[in-house]
């Protein structure tokens, strides 16, 4: 009974991830030795992603009757399966991925199987060079505000240029009196 209870959390559990999640990457982790995978939980932890070491029968359950639910998918969830949920910046969880991968030891050891972007399967290269590309939050925000600003700059150079022109104008004057 026990056991039964176990699996049906575990179940609820990854149902509420992938329902709340962002993005999801899946990796297969069976190359890694015990002190890089503690690594790659610990640079998870550092950014907020949740990373869980599942079962791929309880994920292909979790996953029934969801959008998730596709052969796509399903195919991915053979052997060893880690998956790192991001809940706010949808990119985070990739890009620790593509830097820990970046390591020459990692890049064979830690492969990524797929990603989940707002229900749809990423192929695991892509995950690596489209999702993990994705700009974050703080850098989104510091782009709308170039943008915002930018009209604003333009006009108070334009307000400015009668004043400045005049003041070339009166410095040549000056000038050409002294010179004179």
């Amino acid at each position: 009974m026990a056991a039964t209870q176990t699996k049906d959390q575990q179940i609820e559990y990854l149902k509420d991830r992938f329902a709340r999640a962002t993005s999801a990457v899946l990796v297969d982790f069976a190359g890694l030795t015990v002190s890089q995978a503690t690594e790659l939980r610990n640079q998870f932890r550092k950014v907020g992603v949740d990373y869980k070491v599942v079962k791929n029968t309880l994920v292909k359950i979790a996953l029934k009757g969801t959008a998730l639910d596709t052969d796509e998918l399903k195919a991915q969830l053979k052997g060893t399966t880690g998956i790192a949920f991001s809940f706010e910046e949808p990119s985070v969880a990739a890009k620790v991925v593509r830097d820990f991968r970046k390591v020459e030891l990692n890049a064979a050891r830690l492969q990524v199987k797929c990603g989940v972007l707002e229900n749809a399967v990423m192929a695991g290269p892509r995950v690596e060079t489209e999702l993990a590309s994705l700009p974050g939050k703080n850098e989104v925000r510091a782009m709308l505000l170039a943008q915002l600003l930018a009209p604003m700059q333009k006009l108070v150079m334009q307000l400015n240029a009668p004043a400045q022109n005049a003041l070339f104008a009166l410095d040549a004057r000056k000038r050409q009196l002294e010179g004179g």
